[in-house]
């Protein structure tokens, strides 16, 4: 029943990197492409992190996913941040 549920995460997970990604090709200005990027990315990558979590079923392995999760939502908003304050010194219109 886990592995169900952990194949189930994953392919949920994928599905919200492939929105990501559509979404960055699809809506029309920078910004709204950072926001769309940033959220589906970083929830898609939780899920497939927990999803890969429960197939191992080490607690280290757990907790190493979850650590990796973190940094990367953290670099992903500080990066998202940078590119939208280069653009609003550019004068580019949100």
């Amino acid at each position: 029943m886990i592995d169900v549920v952990a194949v189930g995460l994953i392919c949920i997970g994928i599905g919200f990197f492939a929105a990501g990604s559509i979404g960055l090709l699809r809506l029309p200005d920078l910004h709204s492409r950072l926001h769309a990027l940033t959220k589906a990315d970083n929830l898609g990558l939780g899920l497939v992190a927990l999803g890969i979590a429960l197939v191992t079923g080490s607690l280290v392995i757990a907790l190493k996913l979850i650590l990796i999760w973190l940094l990367v939502l953290a670099a992903s908003a500080a990066s998202a941040n940078l590119i939208a304050r280069h653009a609003l010194d550019r004068r580019e219109q949100p």
